[in-house]
């Protein structure tokens, strides 16, 4: 530390943007001073150097710093800091003597309460050394074209949705790859465990690869595929469809790395959720975790065994050969799942603290049973299927599809499978209560939960359209789920649309570390604070949504509404190739 090192102060200054600024700062992002560089950081607090030459000959110094954030709290190593107020420090210095143009060197420790604070103005002895300058993002352009549809377009928003989940793609990156401000990132992920565990998607708004919600997602882009493929025609999305889900089910055939063994998850929880950054600049840990015969994980295995049995379906005419594959392991898998059982939260638990099996593992193997009893045409699986429901009740249900819950899901694919009136009539009864008796917010959507209700009410919208189109109360069931998914679009008193791109005043601030950060060179510090929006456009991403009272507020730190998830968008993809057909 220079002779400059026991100076005090510093004045942290922010400045109150009116109307017409924060307009401007639609496309911006803040930057912090660039002769501020953030040594160490740990929870709520960083070490930073300052390294600035003196404008003027100093003979006792002064600096005052402005802040983006509120500080607590400043310690200058060797001196003294005043607060001015929560945004101002100074520090003042009166044994330091420089020349002009020799450097002010020192290092001082900023303490915050959530909102990381960067420094964005700096006075030395009544000299300005630095505003910080505005770093401009040109938006990205929309891959996806309008196409004319009314009320809603909702083909341009289907292949937005598929655009998502391109932004979530882990691993290196296809030439075909459209989201173009994402690039190769965790190559070395298995390298821990001496497998190739590259590819899958991340999971939110973190860099989290969690199988079992990922294989849920993957069941359900699947499931769209498959019975809404006219849809999928229509808005020229067919490919795009089969590339989400075989994304996914080349990392799952991955992570199979020997019988009954089974790796469903890469990344520690909290490791991961402390880094606010791209993905393709991590260095962090990122263990693997994975289920045996000693540590099962039958929620997860069998999960998997399902969606890798819907992906033998998409692919059955498409590439045969490919079907063949992921139907083998999906078998496999499923046997594993029923023979050694156990929560699979139990053997990774890591995972219990993100995706908690609440609901145990017995309709999963239902309904893993159930996709494979489809994929196969074998009534075996159609008998496993029953005894799985008959173990576990699988019955009474008020509640929703979702990657904990798969009880509606398997009453439709038993009336589908079977015809039975036991499973149809619970289904008829499902649907129907969601009409009628379930509760709404005040706007219109159904309110099944407080985090993720978009969600939520996609995914019933999704069986609402899916029993339409198989002959069950058409015309109710198609208008009420057009009504759901019509809230999410921007069809509600508030004229929000909840899709990142896409209508009237759509999300800029979804909870997305990724699309947070500035194009590369620029650094992406500082960016959970940037008060603008995220410099990248998320297309097609569908954030949490409104709580159960309805508000809603663009809050980049709300994770639990305006985050983004792949088991958001899943059955939100098919609902939306359902609505293309019938618009």
């Amino acid at each position: 530390v220079s002779s400059a090192a026991d100076m005090t102060g510093v004045l942290v200054k922010t400045c109150l943007l009116g109307a017409l600024a924060l307009t401007l700062l639609r496309s911006e992002t803040e930057a912090q001073c660039d002769n501020v560089e953030i040594v160490n950081q740990w929870d709520i607090n960083y070490q930073a150097d300052f390294n600035a030459p003196a404008p003027v000959d100093i003979n006792g110094l002064t600096l005052e710093l402005t802040f983006s954030r509120a500080v607590i709290e400043i310690e200058n190593y060797g001196g003294t800091a005043t607060k001015i107020d929560d945004f101002h420090f100074i520090l003042e210095s009166p044994g330091v003597n420089l020349n002009a143009g020799e450097n002010i060197m020192f290092r001082f420790l900023v303490k915050f309460s959530y909102f990381m604070p960067l420094v964005v103005k700096e006075v030395v002895n009544g000299v300005e050394i630095c505003d910080a300058a505005i770093v401009t993002s040109s938006p990205t352009p929309n891959p996806c074209d309008e196409t004319g549809m009314t009320p809603y377009d909702y083909s341009q928003v289907l292949c937005m949705s598929y655009l998502f989940y391109e932004a979530q793609r882990s691993g290196p990156l296809p030439a075909d790859q459209r989201v173009t401000w994402r690039f190769d990132s965790a190559l070395d992920d298995g390298s821990d465990v001496g497998y190739d565990l590259t590819g899958g998607y991340y999971d939110a708004g973190d860099h989290v690869k969690f199988g079992f919600p990922m294989a849920f997602s993957t069941t359900m882009l699947a499931w769209g595929v498959i019975d809404f493929a006219e849809g999928h025609e229509i808005a020229g999305q067919t490919e795009y469809g089969r590339a989400a889900v075989k994304w996914a089910t080349d990392y799952f055939l991955k992570a199979y790395t020997a019988n009954n063994e089974f790796y469903g998850q890469v990344g520690k929880g909290d490791i991961d959720h402390s880094y606010w950054g791209r993905p393709e600049e991590m260095t962090m840990e990122r263990p693997s975790y994975k289920i045996d015969e000693d540590h099962p994980g039958s929620e997860l295995a069998a999960e998997t065994a399902a969606a890798l049995a819907a992906a033998a379906v998409v692919f059955k005419d498409a590439d045969p050969s490919y079907s063949e594959e992921v139907l083998q392991v999906a078998k496999e898998l499923y046997d594993f799942a029923n023979n050694f059982r156990e929560n699979y939260d139990v053997s990774i638990e890591d995972a219990y603290y993100y995706y908690h099996s609440f609901n145990g593992y017995g309709d999963e193997l239902c309904w893993a049973a159930l996709w494979l009893a489809r994929a196969t045409g074998d009534d075996t699986y159609l008998t496993r299927a029953r005894e799985n429901y008959d173990e576990f009740d699988i019955s009474g249900y008020l509640g929703t599809l979702g990657w904990d819950d798969k009880r509606g899901g398997v009453f439709s694919l038993f009336w589908l499978l079977t015809g039975d009136s036991q499973y149809s009539d619970l289904f008829v009864a499902y649907l129907n209560w969601l009409k009628n008796e379930a509760d709404y917010t005040p706007e219109g959507l159904v309110a099944l939960s407080d985090w993720g209700s978009n969600r939520a009410a996609a995914n019933v919208a999704f069986m609402a359209l899916w029993a339409a189109k198989n002959g069950f109360d058409t015309e109710s069931n198609q208008e009420w789920a057009r009504r759901q998914i019509g809230q999410m679009l921007g069809d509600n008193p508030k004229y929000q649309s909840f899709v990142v791109g896409y209508g009237v005043n759509p999300p800029e601030k979804p909870h997305h570390r990724s699309s947070s950060c500035p194009s590369l060179p620029e650094s992406c510090i500082g960016a959970f604070n940037n008060p603008g929006p995220n410099p990248q456009t998320l297309y097609g991403a569908l954030v949490g949504g409104p709580g159960l009272d309805g508000n809603y507020t663009d809050d980049r730190g709300d994770y639990q509404h305006n985050e983004v998830a792949c088991d958001y968008n899943a059955a939100f993809t098919g609902a939306l190739a359902a609505l293309a057909e019938i618009s």
